[in-house]
């Protein structure tokens, strides 16, 4: 099964998304979370901490892929589990790979990528950030990182089996193929 999560920041999503992952667990299979985030400052790094300290025991493998996403093909067993966390922090990473440096191309990468391996895992959560419902005016770089990532949240909820959003430990289901039950 393929799950997509959206949802604000701090509304939950990460840690229901780890709970889809591990129920998704077959027998024997590996358990993989794809950490994306790269901290830059103290509070990406509190984040990552309390995320970590969160799948403490739940018998996560983490892999850091903060760029090339379809890379994890080459390094993990395609049978297991997989959680994708998360699309939001892949595309800053691509997109702003290193100081004064902009890829504004980073959503074809990341789309090809993730096309490749949505059509290679048979199991996969994978987690963004909804940052769509202000009605601030943004600047033009801003402004095309919001398109990037509601594109690539496109994609995913076409692509995937399950659409979900969590709002303030709430779920809300978007899109279901499969007869998914919210556990």
């Amino acid at each position: 099964m393929k799950i997509f999560i959206s949802g604000g920041c701090k509304s939950g999503k990460s840690y229901y998304a780890q709970c889809l992952a591990k129920k998704g667990k077959r027998q024997a299979s590996p358990l993989y979370y794809i950490a994306t985030m790269k901290g830059v400052d103290q509070e990406d790094e509190n984040r990552i901490t309390r995320h970590r300290e969160e799948r403490d025991g739940w018998g996560f493998t983490t892999v850091e892929q903060h760029r090339g996403i379809e890379n994890i093909l080459n390094e993990c067993d395609h049978s297991g589990s997989f959680l994708l966390d998360s699309l939001t922090a892949l595309l800053s990473n691509e997109m702003f790979p290193a100081r004064d440096i902009i890829n504004v191309n980073a959503y074809e990468q990341i789309a090809e990528g993730l096309t490749k391996i949505m059509k290679q895992l048979s199991h996969i959560v994978i987690v963004s950030d909804y940052i769509y419902s202000d009605a601030a005016l943004y600047d033009s770089l801003t402004e095309k990182y919001r398109k990037s990532l509601a594109a690539l949240d496109s994609l995913t909820a076409k692509n995937c089996d399950v659409v979900l959003e969590v709002m303030y430990a709430q779920v809300i289901v978007h899109k279901d193929v499969v007869g998914f039950e919210i556990p």
